[in-house]
């Protein structure tokens, strides 16, 4: 594939689409679906795969310019894998990710809270799909495993960040300097793949 000079990045959510540009060379201009006027498309797929190649050649097909979109998720190993490719609904269903955040952790501890061996790990899962002009759909996927905390902590970040800890240690991605979140990440994990076979 030829170097690119611009891509889409598939999302309306600031923090992702900030992660994304971030990750990218600066060499490529990045493209927001917002700045095209472009909605988001109804996220149909039964998987972080499905979804995050739904949104890639929806973005394609309206906008005609290589785009790259991700399905994100926090899967919760006692909630059996709740809210995963849920995660971002259940913060409309609660209000905000504040009030989603908070019913997780009554959920968890509600779980746990008659049990010897108690389970509160999580794991952040993404995939990401870049869809070029005449190929396939090319996708590859993160994981970063880790759990949950006990309250909601840190004002870093987005989405979940304030109630996840990665292995290793012992604060949450809401507590963490932003470079250095993001070279430990679900997102850049899918992103280095990615990256090994693209010039991106």
């Amino acid at each position: 594939m030829k170097k690119l000079k611009k891509i889409l990045i598939g999302t309306h959510n600031q923090g992702k689409f900030r992660e994304i540009s971030n990750l990218l060379s600066k060499k490529i201009k990045k493209i927001s679906p917002i700045s095209l006027k472009i909605l988001s498309p109804k996220e149909t797929g039964k998987s972080f795969l499905a979804n995050s190649q739904l949104k890639a050649n929806y973005f394609y097909k309206k906008s005609k310019i290589i785009s790259i979109s991700d399905d994100s998720g926090l899967s919760i190993d006692c909630l059996n894998g709740k809210p995963g490719i849920y995660s971002a609904r259940w913060a409309k269903k609660y209000g905000n990710f504040h009030k989603a955040m908070k019913k997780i952790l009554y959920l968890v501890n509600k779980k746990n809270s008659k049990k010897k061996n108690k389970n509160f790990k999580a794991k952040f899962i993404c995939c990401l799909s870049l869809k070029i002009p005449n190929k396939k759909i090319f996708s590859v996927t993160g994981i970063i495993k880790g759990k949950i905390s006990s309250k909601i902590i840190g004002n870093k970040g987005f989405g979940y960040d304030p109630i996840f800890i990665p292995n290793k240690y012992i604060i949450t991605y809401g507590q963490m300097n932003r470079k250095k979140k993001m070279l430990i990440d679900h997102r850049f994990l899918a992103f280095k793949k990615l990256k090994k076979r693209f010039n991106i």
